[in-house]
This record gives structure tokens, sequence and C-alpha cells, in this order.
């Protein structure tokens, strides 16, 4: 087994031990987080096998027929349009992952904001231009400057937490030496 594998095997092993190990102190609303985030992570990994697996059958069927046509831009969209929702899919997978390692709040908006920003990137990524309305664009346009700039506000607070929680430490730790 590549390393690759047997370090995210480890991970997820480690994982779904430290829960199994923090049972017993957490409360009923974060045991039914923890039961909730683990079926969504196994879910959204079934769906995430598929879709490579419905990817890799399609692609290798273009390319056994020789119908991967550098010209024709629809048939990239389609299949950059299946890669990237995979990416998202495993994006959505690793943050409900981040529920089970860090005990943290299953609704994150730093999550929730990340992966509608990909959606859309999705979405210009597939979007015909010529077949859609310049208002659509404008509006999607729009969205993902919204959206980026909530991102960077709550990422500017994660980071000042971070920092306001280590400041915090480092005084309580020069306080108890003498």
């Amino acid at each position: 087994m590549s390393s690759f594998w047997s370090d995210h095997l480890e991970r997820y092993g480690a994982t779904f031990g430290q829960t199994r190990a923090s049972w017993r102190t957490l409360t009923f609303y974060e045991r039914f987080e923890q039961v909730i985030s683990l079926l969504l992570t196994v879910l959204i990994s079934l769906v995430v096998v598929g879709a490579v697996l419905n990817l890799s059958f399609r692609i290798a069927i273009l390319l056994i027929f020789g119908l991967i046509n550098p010209a024709e831009q629809a048939l990239f969209h389609a299949i950059f349009g299946m890669v990237l929702t995979v990416l998202i899919a495993l994006e959505l997978n690793h943050s409900i992952l981040g529920v089970l390692e860090r005990k943290q709040s299953i609704i994150q908006v730093r999550t929730v904001v990340l992966v509608s920003l990909l959606a859309l990137v999705r979405k210009f990524i597939i979007l015909d231009t010529g077949k859609t309305e310049p208002l659509t664009i404008i509006g999607l346009a729009l969205a993902v400057v919204a959206l980026g700039t909530v991102y960077w506000l709550v990422r500017d607070q994660d980071r000042k937490e971070a920092a306001g929680t280590e400041k915090r430490s480092d005084y309580l730790q020069s306080e108890d030496q003498p």
C-alpha cells in the first residue's frame, strides 16, 4: 500500500479513535453531531468514489473510441465540471471530517463560503458564454466578489482569534514561571 493511502488511513483511524476516546465526555448533542458527521463522511465518500469511477469510465470510453477532440469545448467543460464536482465533494467531506477531529460545530461559515465559491468557480468553467445572458454573468461575478469578501473577513477573524489565543497561552505560561 502506498504511503499516501497508509497516511490517510492512519489519520482517519486516529480521528475515529479520538472520537471514541472522548465519547464519554461529550454531551448528548455533541454525540449526535459526531454520529451525523461520521455518517455524512461515509456517504460523501461513497458519492466521491462513485463519481470518480463514473468519470474514469467516461474518460476511458472517450479515449478508447478517440472521441476527445481538443477543439470541442463542450466536452472539456463537461469533463472539468465533473472533476470540480468531485473536488467540491472532497472539500465538503474534509470539512465534515474536521468536525470529528477538532470537535467543532458542524456549521462553519468559512467552509460554507468556500464550498459556495468552489461551486461558482465550477459554474464559470462550464458556463457557455455564448448562450448565457450578460446579466446572469454579472450576477455570478458579483456573487463571487461578495463570497470572496466574506471569506476574507472570516479568515481574518479566525487569524485574529488564533493570535489572541496564542498570546493568552504565552501570558499564562509566563505567569507560571518564577
